[in-house]
């Protein structure tokens, strides 16, 4: 996959910080004092754990370079580590551990929750965000797009194979039910956020900094050109233009949080 891109991913940066907001309002910890954050991104949800915990020790861990390379000058009092989120294994028993719209880029969550709980100390929280759209227009569309039948393009389907393919998030009640059974206490939600955009390539730009990431790594330029004309296309038919001009795009998430 190609790098990811900072500048990309937050072009929307209250769209994007306000589940990791919601989320550490789930967190039952008053205090903490060692919290990581698990796929930290560009670290607007690491800079809401070192507000939310001001004597606690932060570690942001993100296998992405380009995500993590301006963070120490933003947030100095916080460690950055980069490494592969699903084999990352704290030396320490952790107070809190959040992962905000990343660990459904992991495949088998029946080994990986289970493993990301027993990092905690007890009573510590593992607190985690995942999208929860595959079947949403926008991720369809993602799957289902073809080249015009005069594109010139006969099919990308080999191309794209591997990434439809892609395991999506699994349902809410195995992950409550997989807890039930290692004896942890946990809760989740699966609230549908509506953001209001300005049209279809707001749509668009936004999901080209994740969802789409992979489809268009897989095809080469000329072919990611008309697949995203397509997959635009599609977008503008699948959200309607409301009486004020913008369009209401549904996002629905899983949130999940589990206390040892």
């Amino acid at each position: 996959m190609s790098a990811w891109d900072d500048q990309q991913y937050l072009k929307l940066p209250d769209e994007r910080t306000r589940p990791a907001q919601e989320l550490l309002a789930r967190v039952p910890l008053i205090e903490a004092a060692r919290v990581v954050d698990l796929g930290c991104g560009p670290g607007n949800s690491t800079a809401l754990l070192v507000a939310r915990f001001p004597d606690a020790h932060v570690t942001g861990v993100d296998n992405s370079s380009e995500m993590l390379g301006a963070r120490g000058r933003d947030l100095p009092g916080a460690q950055w580590i980069e490494a592969d989120i699903g084999l990352y294994r704290a030396q320490e028993p952790v107070d809190v551990l959040f992962s905000n719209a990343a660990l459904h880029w992991l495949p088998d969550h029946e080994q990986l929750l289970p493993a990301l709980l027993e990092q905690l100390r007890p009573g510590g929280a593992l607190a985690v965000q995942m999208p929860r759209n595959f079947q949403e227009p926008s991720h369809r569309l993602m799957r289902e797009t073809e080249p015009a039948p005069d594109g010139g393009i006969a099919s990308w389907g080999e191309r794209l194979r591997a990434v439809r393919a892609l395991t999506p998030v699994l349902r809410p009640n195995f992950t409550t039910t997989c807890w039930r059974r290692t004896r942890r206490v946990s809760r989740s939600g699966r609230p549908t956020y509506q953001h209001v955009m300005q049209g279809a390539v707001a749509i668009v730009e936004w999901l080209k900094g994740s969802g789409l990431r992979p489809y268009l790594d897989a095809l080469p330029a000329i072919e990611r050109a008309h697949y995203l004309q397509r997959y635009t296309a599609g977008i503008e038919r699948a959200y309607p233009v409301r009486a004020d001009g913008r369009r209401l795009f549904n996002f629905p998430r899983l949130f999940l949080v589990a206390t040892r």
